[in-house]
């Protein structure tokens, strides 16, 4: 299956969904972060956005 270049953003911009590779980008550069540290934040705190801006902020 083929990556559709249409998708930039996320389909439900309260959650982290990272298996979709277009949501990872879009997080990564939004929270300005690499994959690694957004998956150990969503590891550590959940896919809600909110809940990894804190994680994030806190700086575990």
């Amino acid at each position: 299956m083929s990556d559709d270049k249409t998708k930039t953003g996320p389909q439900d911009a309260s959650r982290i969904n990272m298996s979709e590779e277009y949501e990872v980008r879009y997080w990564t550069k939004t929270l300005g972060v690499s994959a690694d540290v957004l998956q150990q934040a969503v590891n550590e705190a959940g896919p809600s956005v909110e809940k990894v801006r804190a994680f994030l902020a806190s700086g575990s």
